[in-house]
Formats: structure tokens, sequence, C-alpha cells
């Protein structure tokens, strides 16, 4: 089986960054001009890319984590930094509202599970069980917390 081959079988079955193909094109014992050949060859034909990988995870993990918890697993896959900002920036520009929504339904979430009917009353055992699940998921749970709290206030 060559490396353009083995690749295109990986890409059959999910997404990977370039990185992840390099690293299982060594698993495989292949050369490293080969491997490089073959990316290039993969991406001309738009079957990988790195920017739709990240502008995927940044959409599936929409409302349920975070910007910190999706950089995270970006950089795992070897994603580079400076492009998971850059598909950031371009994504959270196009879902202004999308976000609102998925906040939304955080807010009503949290207030299910723990049991939460008024922000200003939840006592400092659950406060900070709620901000651990932020935290946990990647979000600046106190800046949620906070907007979560003036929200109730204005209403």
């Amino acid at each position: 089986m060559s490396c353009l081959d083995y690749f295109y079988f990986l890409l059959s079955r999910k997404d990977y960054s370039a990185s992840e193909l390099r690293k299982k094109g060594q698993e495989k014992g292949f050369g490293n001009e080969q491997m490089l050949e073959a990316i290039a060859q993969i991406q001309d034909r738009g079957y990988q890319s790195d920017t739709r990988l990240v502008a995927n995870s940044i959409a599936s993990a929409a409302g349920k984590y975070g910007k910190s918890a999706v950089k995270r697993k970006c950089l795992q896959k070897g994603i580079p930094s400076d492009l998971f900002e850059q598909v950031w920036e371009e994504e959270s520009a196009e879902n202004v509202d999308s976000e609102a929504e998925k906040l939304a339904e955080l807010k009503a979430k949290v207030m299910r599970k723990y049991k939460i009917d008024a922000w200003d009353k939840v006592d400092p055992k659950t406060k900070g069980k709620v901000l651990n699940y932020l935290q946990y998921r990647g979000f600046n749970a106190f800046e949620i917390w906070r907007q979560w709290q003036m929200e109730e206030a204005d209403d």
C-alpha cells in the first residue's frame, strides 16, 4: 500500500490534521518526502484541510465547550495556534447570534442541573460546583457567572 493510498484510507474514516497524518505515516514506516508529497496531493484535491478541521471542531463544540477546551483539543491534533485563532475569529464573527443561543441553552442546562432559581441566592457549595463545571468545559467561569447575574438583575 502506498503512502497516498494509506492516507486516503485514513481520511475515509475521519478528518485528520496534516500533523496527525505525518505521525501515522511515520508509524507505518513511510519516508518523510513520500509523506509530504502525499499530503500536498491530498490537500490540493481538497480531501484534507487543517482550516476545515478547526472549523468543524469549533462548530461541534459550540455551546458545550469554551474556546480554551477547543483550542487544547486542536493543539493536541497538531494544529498551529495562530491558525486556530484565525479560524476562531472568523467563526465567532459569523455566528454571534447562535453563540448567544448556545449560551442561553447552557444557562438553562446549568439551572436545571444544579436546581438554581436565582443567581444571587446560590449557596457557595453550588456556586463552586457550577464554576468547576464551566471551567472544565473551557469557559471563563467567572465571566459567565457575572454575565448571568447581570442578565437576571436586568430582568
